[in-house]
């Protein structure tokens, strides 16, 4: 709670003030990379429940769904770098 206040407390300074600004960009920085990884984690995660239950449904088909699940994973994994590369982007910008 205390980060969270001196966040608030370096925010509320004047706008021109680049201790404010360095810190909008530190925070900008921790939303993408952050929000980002939110996102991959929920998705690897329902990729692999989902396969785990494919497999044991229908053991037959495991090369074919292992096959699409690496495709799922290295589109998810994608997702997440982009919100990092827009966080580093609005870091540096």
């Amino acid at each position: 709670m205390h980060t969270f206040l001196s966040f608030i407390s370096i925010l509320a300074q004047a706008g021109g003030d680049a201790t404010g600004v360095k810190a909008g960009r530190a925070i900008a920085l921790g939303v993408g990379g952050g929000l980002g990884a939110v996102g991959a984690g929920i998705g690897i995660g329902t990729i692999f429940g989902s396969v785990i239950e494919s497999v044991t449904r229908q053991p037959e088909m495991r090369d074919e769904i292992t096959s699409i699940q690496w495709l799922g994973f290295a589109l998810t994994e994608a997702c997440f770098f982009y919100g990092l590369v827009a966080g580093l982007i609005a870091f540096f910008l």
